[in-house]
């Protein structure tokens, strides 16, 4: 059978509608969701984000974050100076934000925190660190494997 130019015109058309409208199905099926669901006040707040990560190259000791792996545990030790913590520590999950949770900075008498993570699923997580005290704001991340 031999086929005209008009028909190969036609079958190409044709091909090509099918394969957009798969791709428009495939799309529509698709999770797209963003990092954070509010990206523009994140950006705005910027110069303040950059002006706690300098706070806390500033300080003398270092917020110091340590897993234990046998323990299933993550150890934070504040700076032992500074009292009065307040802040938040978020584990970020970049692969699936459903699974992100935060904890309330509450710290013993030597300014250490302890989070269980037996319960987190195996992988890459993110521990942002968001803290204050005496008057100045401080912020730590860091990347952890599970």
């Amino acid at each position: 059978m031999k086929l005209n130019w008009g028909t190969g015109i036609a079958i190409f058309y044709t091909s090509f509608v099918v394969v957009m409208v798969l791709f428009v199905i495939k799309a529509k099926h698709m999770e797209h969701s963003l990092v954070v669901e509010n990206y523009y006040e994140k950006d705005l707040d910027y110069q303040t984000h950059l002006n706690k990560v300098a706070n806390s190259k500033a300080l003398a000791v270092d917020l110091a974050i340590t897993q234990n792996r046998k323990q299933d545990l993550v150890k934070f030790q504040f700076p032992t100076g500074l009292r009065h913590l307040s802040g938040t520590i978020l584990f970020f999950r970049p692969s699936d934000i459903s699974k992100d949770f935060e904890v309330s900075v509450e710290t013993d008498e030597e300014n250490a925190l302890v989070v269980k993570t037996d319960v987190l699923l195996p992988g890459l997580w993110r521990i942002k660190v968001n803290w204050a005290a005496g008057g100045q704001a401080f912020y730590k991340e860091e990347k952890i494997t599970i």
